[in-house]
Order: structure tokens, then sequence, then C-alpha cells
């Protein structure tokens, strides 16, 4: 979502790199360059002025401390109006049993799908175990039909009812989930193409008879600027708690994500980051403004790992890499742990300076390539690759249907990776200190 605003600003920054102090004349130009970025991106006009003057403001005569060069004391500037204009850091939802969430947003935000990330979400934290979604949706048949799906799917209980009055629908779904002995509730309500008053009223009714522990508004990312403009109304109207903002693995610029919290007080809480249901990842602000910087955001690569591999894996794992003992059935086990993780292109974003390889393409083949060439490989093979002579390279090649150059490559690039280990093993060096591929 950041891939253009962060390629921008991370090179305007080098400009300032080696100057001792930082002066009006030496960063007017890079600000201005600042802001035509933010404007191109789609960060509010106000939000963008507001930020550049803040900036400018505590730059502007700040001897370089000691520990610092100037553009390290700029960047932690620009950081921290960054996490400011963002928000504050992330708080959770209310835990008040039961939970009772609103969603409300525009037709096409994503609500019903996010209902069921949400209620995943809630369950795999622990917040709430017995989870009703409702559909208040009395326009549109289809987001009845695709929440039941998403609910029966991932062992959540569902309501709705063929009427039309949505009101009714959701009180009775209150006394439902409370007979169930639910602890959380999260309904999904109707939307319109536009904001428009009679949505808005009739949000309204229902935040005044059922009492929501939480009221989010789910606001599409790519509609950039515009989506400012609708959290307002909403927020007018409803006393929001949170966005959540979907889509943000599309073509979004990331002005939304920028403007939204400023604009209107309201802290964006999450966002989406694909179709899967376990796609909604909480909102840091400090982790974005440092992905933005091009510092990347290792905390959020640890904690995918850390979810995906035990840590009894993880520690087997690195005792074979100090003992070089690492064979290609241990290079196996950690590529499909890797997979399992996310999309390569996704984590390669979150490494320092990730942002500004926007145009990076995986090819997921080349990863099959390589399953396919060790599991071609006999055992004694993957555990002793060094007896894998020319006919054996192209025995293995025609296994799995590859080549004898690729083969070969592979072999190189893992006794590579073997010498490296090794040398470094005996300098008290880790590689894989907080996550292991």
């Amino acid at each position: 979502m950041f891939e253009t605003i962060s390629a921008k600003i991370s090179n305007l920054i080098k400009k300032i790199t080696g100057q001792g102090i930082i002066t009006e004349k030496n960063i007017e130009n890079i600000l201005h360059d600042i802001k035509m970025a933010f404007l191109e991106a789609d960060v509010n006009y106000k939000v963008t002025k507001e930020f550049i003057e803040k900036v400018k403001q505590k730059a502007l005569g700040k001897n370089v401390l000691n520990s610092l060069t100037s553009e390290q004391q700029f960047v932690k500037i620009i950081h921290d109006e960054l996490v400011s204009f963002l928000g504050n850091k992330f708080n959770g939802i209310s835990k008040e049993k039961p939970v009772t969430i609103l969603l409300a947003g525009l037709q096409g935000s994503g609500k019903t799908t996010t209902s069921a990330k949400l209620a995943f979400y809630i369950k795999n934290e622990k917040i709430a175990e017995k989870i009703l979604l409702v559909s208040l949706d009395t326009k549109r048949a289809a987001a009845k039909e695709q929440l039941k799906i998403l609910a029966d799917k991932n062992n959540f209980l569902f309501y709705t009812e063929n009427n039309d009055d949505s009101l009714q629908i959701a009180e009775n779904a209150y006394r439902f989930g409370l007979d169930k002995l639910c602890d959380a509730m999260i309904f999904d309500t109707a939307g319109t193409l536009h904001i428009n008053q009679e949505l808005l009223s009739e949000l309204k009714k229902l935040k005044e008879k059922i009492k929501f522990s939480e009221i989010f508004l789910v606001a599409d990312a790519m509609l950039g600027q515009e989506a400012v403009n609708i959290a307002k109304n909403f927020n007018e109207m409803l006393g929001l708690t949170g966005i959540i903002l979907t889509k943000t693995d599309g073509d979004a610029k990331g002005g939304a994500a920028l403007s939204m919290k400023y604009v209107t007080s309201v802290p964006v809480k999450f966002i989406g980051t694909g179709e899967k249901i376990d796609k909604l990842d909480i909102f840091h602000p400090d982790r974005i403004a440092s992905a933005i910087l091009g510092m990347g955001d290792i905390v959020s690569l640890v904690e995918k790992v850390e979810k995906t591999i035990s840590e009894e894996e993880r520690k087997k794992q690195f005792e074979k890499l100090k003992k070089a003992s690492f064979t290609f059935d241990d290079f196996l086990i950690q590529l499909k742990q890797l997979q399992n993780i996310g999309p390569l292109q996704d984590l390669i974003k979150m490494l320092p300076g990730g942002y500004n390889l926007p145009n990076i393409n995986i090819d997921e083949k080349d990863i099959k390539h390589i399953e396919a060439i060790i599991l071609s490989m006999t055992k004694k093979e993957r555990l002793m690759p060094e007896i894998i002579n020319e006919s054996r390279k192209s025995r293995i090649a025609r296994g799995s249907g590859t080549s004898y150059e690729k083969v070969n490559k592979l072999l190189k690039q893992f006794s590579q990776m073997k010498k490296f280990l090794k040398k470094s093993s005996g300098k008290n060096f880790n590689p894989f200190k907080n996550f292991y591929f």
C-alpha cells in the first residue's frame, strides 16, 4: 500500500546525508518533494500541509546529536510525526462481555468478509470463544448467504431473518446471542453506493437500540481522499471507535491511512491484506511509519514466523545451523514453512528497503522447481550433497523436470550457504536470532 510514497521519501532523505546542521536552506526542497509525494499518494491536502509544517518546525536549527547523522535525525523527526499522524499504539478491542461490534460502511467496502475475519481474529486472540455473526443487510440477499457460508465454514454461529426491518432483526439477534451464551456478536450492516441520510439515520437508530462495544467503519483503502470524507460523515453520526481499511493489498496508495486518523481523530485499528480469513492485520502506526521510511517491519515479520513455526522447531533448526549439519531435508522443511507464513512478495516488503522494490515478482514456479529438485534426490544425496556427481545431476534434472543448470545452481548456492554458516558459527553470529527461514 505504501510502495510509491516509501520509494520517494527514502530517496529524498538521502539528499540530506552528511550535512552537519539541519537548516531551512538544506531541507526546503526536500520538504517540498515530500509534500508532492504525499499529495500523489492521495494524502489529504490539509493533513499534508500540517505534517510538513510540523516536521519543519522540529527540524530547523536542531544540532545533530553526537550519536546521529543529520540523515538519522531528520528521519527520526519524520518518523515521529508519521506515528503521531497515524495514531497511537493499538489498544485492542473491548473485552467486556458480550463483545458487541457494529460494522458500517458503503456497499462494496468488504464489510461481510471483514465480519468473518474479525470473528477469526477475536477467537484466535482468545478475546471470545463463542461468536455470533449477524446479517442485517435487508437489501442484498447475497450478503446473507455469503456471511452464512463464512460462519458455517469457520464454526461461528449465524443469525438473520427474512424481513425488511433491520432494527427488529438486530434486537432478536442480540437476544438469540445471549440465549446461546455468545461472548461476542458482530453485526454486518447494509451499505449503499454513496453516503445518504437514510443509511446514516438507520444506523443511528440501531446504535440507540443496542449498546455496542465497538463501532467500526469498514472503508476501501483504494478510495483515497474520498475515504476520509466517508469517515467524517459516519463518525459524526455514529461516534466511531475505529476504522478498518480493506483492500490494502490492491492498488491503494496509502493516502487514506495517513489522513483518516488525523482528520477524524478515529484510529485505524485493522487493515485487510488479502481475501483469506486470516488476512486481517493490526494497524501498528510505528511499524507502518518505519515501513514508509524504508526501515522495514521486522517485528511483524517475526510475529508471523512465530505464529507459523513452533519454538521447538525453530530451536531444532538453529542447532543444525550452528553445527553446520543443515541438510537438503532441513532446507525443504524451512522452504515449506516459509511458504506457510505468506506470499514471499509480502514478506520481502517487511524487510528494510522492501517497499522500494514495488515491481519485484517472485515466481512461485521457481520454488516448485527447487522442491522438485530436492525430492528427486536420494536420501543419501540430501544428507551428503557432495556425492552428487555429473551423472547424478543429470538424473536429478530428468526426475525433477528441470535442467542440469538449475540443479547445479542450487547445489552451488547450498554449498555456499553451508560454508557461510560454518564460518559464522564460531563468531557467535546468529543469522536466525529472531526468525528462521
